[in-house]
């Protein structure tokens, strides 16, 4: 007999944790059938798929709020396929709110859930763990400092380590070579993000200092990382204008990377990036890549930002190696100008790149040996067989 097993992302590096995990889980019994939410990389290993991750893709307090119709149409259909078909387990993959929805709805039908990926609860919202207590069977964290703050809930947890360490590695072919350029060319990582809310605020910022770049470089060229789902033209319809009275002079030579290690090559062979805060960001920190976070949100959703948000970094690679290793703008500190200013600065003292990358090379070393999705599998198959985490060794 089939056991259903459903396994709900919200967004592409939920798409690829599901990934991950459906793959590693698949080889502990070959009775278990997957379904739920996510995109073409759990499409790829087998998920059944009933809602994509492109359709939950919003960002900010308006942007939800906008949305709401339609996103309570997709919770109800899968509280509906939860009713359909019980499964023996349901794994949440992050995406919080939403996923936290679920949960509830999946112990009132006695439905095992484990949570993948740990809210920010040492970042802001705390309280939410009151909700994890009640609604959570087990939580499986990617961060070591994760684990005191549940067993203090008495949440069970398990550390599985960071899928990023196994997955993040240098591509062949190398970046310049991908392009078609000489190996000594300079090349300057573009990456936007990926949720439509992003590509609006950022694609016009990143487009406009790169025409400042270029115009103080003109030997520079752009490499723009497409996340799944992006295209170069539909970026094209978010381009802005030059701003009047910017910089003169020609468009920046714009290279458009959108296979599946695209990005990846970016981040290991890039003399610098302008990178969207976010996963993104350990993914370059894993790849020491030099690199100029940004970020900007809506002006309602920056309110709420300041006012319940108390870090002192934004961008998980500082946060993971516990120090400013990389320069953050956020919101109106993001500005064409800043970057540029910024980026030049550090174009014309390659001493300062290189003793970035150094200070990189730490953040690998806390991210720890690898494993995760093994370890996370290994997790999802306890709760199969027991119905709970069973006790650490």
């Amino acid at each position: 007999m089939t056991r259903e097993v459903v396994v709900c992302a919200g967004e592409s590096s939920g798409d690829a944790l599901g990934a991950g995990l459906v793959r590693e889980l698949a080889g502990h019994a070959d009775d278990l059938h997957f379904s739920g939410m996510g995109g073409e990389r759990m499409r790829a290993a087998g998920v059944d798929t009933r809602i994509d991750v492109e359709e939950l893709a919003v960002v900010g307090l308006v942007d939800v709020l906008v949305n709401y119709p339609r996103l309570r149409r997709l919770f109800r259909r899968m509280c509906d396929h939860l009713e359909t078909t019980r499964p023996a387990l349901l794994v949440l993959v992050d995406y919080v709110e939403f996923n936290l929805r679920l949960a509830a709805h999946a112990k009132r039908l006695g439905i095992p859930v484990l949570f993948y990926v740990s809210p920010q609860l040492w970042a802001w919202r705390s309280g939410r763990i009151r909700r994890i207590r009640r609604y959570v069977d087990a939580m499986a964290v990617l961060f070591p400092f994760e684990t005191a703050i549940y067993e203090r809930a008495g949440v069970p947890v398990r550390y599985v380590g960071n899928p990023l360490v196994d997955h993040v590695q240098a591509p062949e072919p190398p970046l310049r070579e991908r392009l078609g350029v000489a190996p000594d060319t300079r090349v300057i990582g573009l990456l936007p993000g990926s949720r439509g809310g992003e590509l609006k605020r950022h694609w016009p910022l990143l487009l406009e200092t790169a025409r400042r770049l270029h115009h103080r470089h003109p030997d520079l060229r752009f490499a723009v990382g497409l996340a799944p789902g992006v295209t170069a033209e539909r970026l094209a319809g978010l381009a802005a204008s030059p701003a009047a009275g910017g910089e003169p002079g020609s468009e920046p030579p714009l290279d458009y990377v959108g296979e599946e290690d695209g990005t990846h090559a970016i981040m290991a062979d890039a003399d610098l990036l302008l990178t969207a805060s976010g996963t993104a960001t350990l993914e370059a920190g894993l790849l020491r890549a030099p690199m100029l976070v940004f970020y900007r949100m809506g002006a309602v959703s920056h309110l709420v930002f300041r006012r319940l948000v108390h870090l002192e970094h934004i961008a998980l690679v500082n946060i993971v190696a516990e120090e400013g290793v990389v320069p953050e703008y956020l919101q109106h500190d993001a500005t064409p100008q800043r970057l540029a200013e910024d980026a030049d600065a550090l174009l014309r003292e390659p001493e300062r790149l290189e003793a970035m990358r150094e200070r990189l090379s730490r953040v690998r070393e806390r991210l720890g040996d690898g494993g995760a999705d093994r370890r996370v599998a290994a997790a999802a198959a306890e709760m199969l067989e027991h119905g709970h985490l069973l006790p650490a060794d």
